[in-house]
Order: structure tokens, then sequence, then C-alpha cells
């Protein structure tokens, strides 16, 4: 399959599959409005610093916080 294939289907699979958000809100051309969202999740994907007035902190499991005790035991 070619890739612009690819991605058609892509788009059509996510606008035949709104988010709960996405069919409230409506829209007048949910096939664009997949296509666009699609694009910026691949932007995102491929940089991570790409979203805008974001910021996500990748910890290590030495760097994360200890769970807390359990208060029942």
């Amino acid at each position: 399959m070619a890739e612009s294939e690819q991605h058609a289907d892509r788009a059509d699979t996510r606008a035949a599959h709104p988010t709960g958000a996405e069919q409230v809100a409506g829209s007048d051309d949910p096939q664009r409005q997949a296509e666009l969202i699609l694009e910026d999740s691949d932007v995102r994907s491929e940089d991570r610093e790409a979203a805008p007035s974001s910021f996500v902190e990748h910890r290590t499991s030495d760097e994360a916080t200890a769970p807390l005790e359990d208060p029942t035991a």
C-alpha cells in the first residue's frame, strides 16, 4: 500500500470515529478535521517539543516519586 493510501485510510478511520467531544461539537468537514488532527499528531510524535505551551517531563523509574505507604496496612 502506498504511503498516500495509508494516510487516506488513517484519515478515513479517524473521521468515521470522532471522540465524544468532537461528536458534541460537530464538524462541517470531518474528513479535513481528521487529516489536520493526524498531521498534528504526526508532528508531535516526531518532535516531542512541538506541542505549543506544553511540558513533558521524562523520568526513569529511579527518578519517579516513591509510592505512598498503604494506610490500611
